[in-house]
């Protein structure tokens, strides 16, 4: 698994999934950080300034220079 960077745009691995999550509608997130008390877990914000937590940030991948 790449680490991801704080403070780094990032979005679903799969996008065949995405209906699935909540912030499907609020991409791209910018990733925080890891929590401390949930490891490989994260908290996001999302495009409309939502937060988002406790997902699994190996599902996460970030941008790239092009999609930005």
């Amino acid at each position: 698994m790449d680490k991801i960077r704080e403070k780094s745009l990032v979005t679903i691995k799969d996008i065949t999934n995405i209906a699935d999550y909540p912030f499907a509608n609020d991409l791209p997130l910018v990733f925080l950080g890891e929590l401390v008390n949930m490891p490989e877990h994260g908290i996001f914000i999302g495009k409309s300034g939502k937060s988002y937590w406790g997902f699994h940030i190996w599902d996460f991948r970030e941008l790239t220079d092009n999609e930005i």
